[in-house]
C-alpha cells in the first residue's frame, strides 16, 4: 500500500518529579536536603531515512509518544532521562501542525533530524530549595508536562524528473524499461494507481537519476476526475517533467491536443510547474501514424521532442541520455539562480 499522506498525534514525555530526600549516615543524623531532580522527559524526533518510501506505518499506527523522565532520587541522584520517540519519514516529507495550519517541519535529506515536540524539564528536588534560612526544606517540584499536537504529515517525493502522461500512453512500460520500478502494466488505462519511484541507473559514470511516474491525468483532474492530480505533489521537485504522449492516437487522441491538456491540468495545479523545463517523449513510434503525426507536432509546439518506442526500445539509449543531460543543465540552472540571489542578500546586507 501506498499512503503519501496521514495524520498522527504525538505526545513528548513528561518530565520526573524531584525527590525530597534527607541525608542520614551513622555519625551524621542531620546532613542535609539530597533529594535528586528529575529527568526530563523524552523528545519527539523525526529523522529522514531512505529506507522509508512512503506513509503507510503511519496510517496504521498514528499514536506515538515518548517516555516520560525518571524521578529524581536520594543521595543527590538525578532521574534518568526519558526515552526519545523516533518517527522515521521518507525524505520529502513536510509536517504541519493541523491546529494552526502553520508548517513545521520539512525533511529532506536521509539522516535530517529535527525536534517535533520537546519533552518536559524534570523537577527539581529539595537540594535546589536549601538557603541559609531554610536548610530543610521539604518541597520538590513535579516535573514539566511534554509538549503534544496532532499532526499532518505530506510526502512530497523528491525526484530529479518527473514522468506525467495520459492513461495508455506507455508510462509504466518505460519506467520498467530505464528504471529499477516495476510498476503494472496492462492493455487497460489506469494500471498505476500510485505514484512510481523509480531509479535510472548510468553505470559508466556511477551516477543515477530519480524518476517519479505519476498516475495518468485525464482531462478535468484539476477537478478531482481520475487519480493523477492528486499525486501531483510528488513533481513538485523535479528539475525536469517528462510529458510522455501517444504520438500514433490509437485512442482517438490527437498528441497535440492531449499536450495542451497536459499543461492546462499543470496550471490548474500550481502555475508554477509550467516555468520547468520540459521535455516531450513521443512513444509509439512503431505505428504509422506516429511519424506523420510528429512531423505535424514540431511545426505547432515548440518544445524538446524524444521518439521512441517502447514495443521495440527503438530510442531508449539516446532517451535515457538526453534525461541526463537535461537534469544537469536545469541543476545547474537551479544551483546558478540560487547562488545569485545569496549573493544579492549578501550585497543589500553589506549595503546596510
Amino acid at each position: 500500500m501506498f499512503v503519501d499522506e496521514v495524520k498522527i498525534i504525538a505526545e513528548a514525555g513528561d518530565g520526573g518529579r524531584g525527590c525530597v530526600s534527607f541525608r542520614r549516615e551513622k555519625y551524621e543524623p542531620f546532613g542535609g536536603p539530597d533529594g535528586g531532580d528529575g529527568g526530563d522527559g523524552g523528545d519527539v524526533v523525526l529523522e529522514g531515512s531512505e529506507n522509508e518510501n512512503n506513509l503507510s506505518r503511519y496510517k496504521f499506527q498514528p499514536h506515538w509518544k515518548a517516555g516520560r523522565g525518571e524521578h529524581g532520587m536520594g543521595s543527590g541522584r538525578t532521574g534518568k532521562r526519558g526515552k526519545e520517540c523516533l518517527i522515521f519519514v521518507p525524505p520529502g516529507t513536510l509536517v504541519s501542525n493541523l491546529e494552526t495550519g502553520e508548517i513545521v517541519a520539512e525533511i529532506l535529506e536521509h539522516g535530517e533530524r529535527t525536534v517535533l515536540l520537546k519533552g518536559g524539564s524534570g523537577g527539581w528536588g529539595n537540594t535546589k530549595f536549601k538557603s541559609s534560612v531554610n536548610r530543610a526544606p521539604r518541597r520538590a517540584n513535579p516535573g514539566e508536562p511534554g509538549e503534544s499536537g496532532e499532526f499532518q504529515l505530506v510526502l512530497k517525493s523528491i525526484a530529479d524528473l518527473g514522468l506525467v502522461g495520459f492513461p495508455n500512453a506507455g508510462k509504466s512500460t518505460l519506467t520498467n524499461l530505464i528504471t529499477n520500478a516495476r510498476p503494472k502494466t496492462a492493455a487497460y488505462p489506469f494500471t498505476t494507481l500510485h505514484p512510481q519511484i523509480g531509479v535510472i541507473e548510468y553505470p559508466e559514470t556511477y551516477q543515477r537519476l530519480q524518476l517519479a511516474d505519476i498516475p495518468g491525468l485525464i482531462q478535468g483532474a484539476s477537478d478531482n476526475k481520475g487519480l493523477g492530480h492528486r499525486f501531483l505533489r510528488h513533481i513538485e521537485r523535479c528539475f525536469l517533467l517528462a510529458l510522455i504522449l501517444d504520438m500514433s492516437g490509437v485512442d482517438g487522441r490527437d498528441p497535440w491536443d492531449d499536450y495542451d491538456q497536459l499543461l492546462a491540468e499543470l496550471d490548474a495545479y500550481d502555475s508554477t510547474l509550467l516555468a520547468k523545463p520540459r521535455l516531450v517523449i513521443a512513444n509509439k513510434m512503431d505505428e504509422d501514424a506516429a511519424v506523420e503525426n510528429l512531423s505535424q507536432f514540431k511545426a505547432t509546439r515548440d518544445v524538446d521532442i524524444q521518439p521512441i518506442s517502447c514495443l521495440t526500445e527503438e530510442g531508449i539509449p539516446e532517451l535515457r541520455k538526453v534525461l541526463w543531460e537535461k537534469v544537469a543543465q536545469a541543476k545547474a540552472a537551479e544551483n546558478e539562480a540560487e547562488k545569485s540571489s545569496s549573493d544579492r542578500t549578501k550585497s543589500d546586507s553589506d549595503f546596510l
